[in-house]
This record gives C-alpha cells, structure tokens and sequence, in this order.
C-alpha cells in the first residue's frame, strides 16, 4: 500500500510493493518486492531519473560516495509502517525482502534493527524510531512508507555517516540519502490482461489507496486499464479511492461498493488482501498486490502483482559493505526481478498464460514500456507523442491523468 513504495532492482531488491513468483517472478519466499509509499504527483527529483544508466539505475563506478562498512559491522534498520505479522500485504512484503537479504548476505538477526507500527504521518514517531535505530548502531536504514520522506531528508544532513534509503518518493541528496522504487505498472499491465480476458460484465473494479493526483497509483491504475484494454477494448476500470494507504474497513467497504456496480473482477493497490476476499465472498474474481493473495481469497483471486524487495535492499547493503554506494536513486523493473506477477490461477480464463508470456516478453526483451506513443486519456485528451515514451519521471511524478476506459466513482 504508503504506503504502495523506485529504485528498487539491483542484483537482489525486493514490490516486491505492495508491491511479486512462479510465471510470476518473485515468491512468497524468503528472498522476496501502496505502498506506501507511493509517488509524489510533482517529484523534484524522481527515483527513476533519466540519468539513470539503464533500467535500474544501476551504478557503474568503481567507487561509491560513502566509506565502505565491513560486513561484520554492517546494522541495518528497518522503518515500517505497520507489523510485517499482517502476513499479505506492503510491509509483510518489504519485511520478505529484509529477510532476503539478510540470507543472501549472511546477516546475523543481531544486525536488523526493526521499527513496526510508526505512523507515516505523526514527524515526532518517524524521528524517534530513527533516531533510536542510529542510538543502537544502525549504519543504513531503510523507511518503506511514502511519509517518512522528509523526515529521512533531515535526519540525513545531520548525521552523514549513516545511509539513509527511502521506499518511494522522490527526495534524495546524492550521497547518504536516496530513493528506491520500481516498475510496478509492468506487472499492473500483465495483471489487467489476465482481468480483461475474464471479465464477463466488462466492468473491473480497483481499490485505490490515493486518488488522480498521486503519479504512483495512478499510474497502476492506467497501466492494470492498458492492459485489460488491450485484449478487451470494451472493458473499463471503475476506481474507489481509500485515501489512506491502510484502512482494513475503508478498503472492504470501497471493494463491496464496487461489486454492486457490478464489477466482476477487484484489483487493489493499498494494504490489506480485504479486496480480495469481499470479492471471494460476492462470487467474483480479483487480483491481488504487494505478495501472492491466493492464500487469502483462493475462490477468488487470478493471479497478484508482486513486488519482490529483497532484489533492491541485497543491492544496497552490499553496495555499502564493498563502498560502491553511489547514491544514486534506484527504479528496478520486471527485468530485474524486482517487479512480477503471481502464478496464474486455475481460475483465469481460456488462453490467459498465452497473453501474459507474449506481453512480457514484449516489456523485458523487446523494449516495450507500456506507456509508449499516444495515449487517450478519459478526459478526451492525450498525452505522449507517435514513436516515443513517457519519461520516468513523468510516470513516477507527472501522471495526474487517467487512460480513457477508467471510470472514477
């Protein structure tokens, strides 16, 4: 959900979100992605910059901006929004990714530090939860929700010896504080083919954690809509904003509202897997976010856009052990790992896996990127232009717009 969180990919980051296995990338394992945190509608300097040398922002030097930390003195901290025992949704998932890392890196549980349940939007909790994991010896630390931001901002001027990465956003000050996100439209995408193709009213239903001025979850919603009108061009995406990244009741009453519009199919990009089972409950389908939410709705859910974290937070932590930390933001995509869907289900329709595999290969090996040429919007507008494709920036800060088959209610 905050919640979600760009940036994310690496080597090992986690989406994955959120955020994300099998024919779908990331697992509910160990190693894997509304997140909270998600993008800022005006980003000043975007997680995905342009400057970025290839798709995840990978950094090239041989020498990083901080000091190399050896590994036995390595202490990560861990800002999370809510308790990752929620067991489905954006924490639980960015606590996979830790846990990830902690294994591929060799970590002792004596080196995670973890701060659960800080509220993202109370300054004085965010500033204490970080200043005691500094107290207890943390030497980078990572804060997963969208509202911790400036707080990672201050702190970071003051004590420059610590790296401070921030899940999602868009701040950063090139040496001890980035940002890390990813591509999650490109599993936003996969997962609206596999819901246009088993629609049967022609009306998917989203549960959005934040409404049009939000670039991150807008730009979910426009990518989940691309997708399903690509092999359904007479569907449409009807939207119910939450406005609030975890909000169990808001998200189980914004799912029913949909449903008795009639949508056959939820999608969901905020916390709880509560989408998925209000739409198990009505006989309907869903798709789930952030890690696989069949276990939560097996009746119901098609597949899950996942985010598998552990992809990005491996990256950093070793980047800071070998002092090839760059601070530079990072914005990891399917390619990397980063970013996937959940298996497909029994449930999803006739030739489902077929469109999927075609469409990612499309995205990983042969430079689609979803938001490319002109694109109607529902306002009857456009927006990119004949033989080019929207920057990251714009995706990550300037999509304030809505594809054309999106209906807001």
């Amino acid at each position: 959900m905050k919640k979600l969180l760009s940036l994310l990919v690496v080597g090992a980051m986690t989406v994955s979100l959120c955020a994300c296995g099998g024919s779908a990338g990331g697992s509910d394992a160990s190693s894997a992605p509304a997140a909270e945190g998600e993008s800022a509608a005006e980003a000043e300097d975007t997680a995905g910059s342009d400057d970025a040398s290839g798709e995840s922002g990978q950094d090239t030097a041989s020498e990083g901006v901080m000091p190399a930390i050896a590994k036995e003195d390595i202490k990560v901290g861990v800002i999370h929004i809510t308790d990752p025992a929620e067991g489905s949704g954006y924490t639980y998932t960015h606590d996979l990714g830790i846990q990830g890392m902690q294994k591929n890196i060799g970590l002792d549980d004596s080196q995670i530090v973890r701060k659960n349940n800080v509220n993202d939007t109370d300054a004085t909790a965010i500033e204490n939860a970080i200043r005691e994991c500094i107290e207890e010896g943390c030497n980078i630390i990572f804060a997963t929700s969208w509202g911790f931001m400036d707080t990672c901002e201050a702190l970071a001027d003051e004590f420059p010896e610590v790296i401070f990465s921030h899940g999602t956003g868009y701040k950063s000050n090139g040496t001890n504080f980035n940002n890390y996100f990813g591509r999650i439209y490109q599993a936003r995408y996969l997962a609206g083919i596999a819901a246009g193709l088993k629609t049967e009213s022609n009306k998917l239903g989203y549960v959005a954690a934040m409404g049009q001025d939000n670039s991150e979850v807008t730009g979910g919603v426009n990518a989940f809509a691309m997708g399903a009108y690509s092999v359904n061009p007479d569907c449409e995406v009807y939207v119910k904003v939450t406005n609030s990244w975890f909000d169990p009741e808001g998200e189980t009453q914004a799912a029913q509202a949909l449903v008795d519009l009639g949508c056959d199919v939820i999608a969901q990009h905020c916390d709880t897997p509560n989408p998925q089972t209000v739409a198990e409950q009505n006989g309907v389908w869903g798709v789930g976010y952030n890690s696989d939410m069949s276990k939560d709705a097996p009746g119901a859910v098609l597949t899950s856009v996942m985010w598998d974290w552990s992809v990005y937070y491996t990256q950093a932590v070793q980047s800071a052990i070998d002092g090839t930390w760059s601070g530079e933001n990072y914005f990891g995509g399917m390619a990397d790992g980063l970013v996937n869907i959940a298996d497909l289900s029994d449930l999803c329709a006739e030739g489902t896996s077929e469109a999927v595999e075609a469409a990612r290969e499309q995205i990983t090996k042969e430079g689609f990127n979803v938001f490319d040429g002109v694109i109607e919007t529902n306002d009857g507008s456009t927006v990119g232009e004949e033989g080019g494709t929207l920057s990251d920036s714009d995706i990550t800060g300037n999509m304030n717009w809505y594809f054309k088959n999106v209906v807001v209610k």
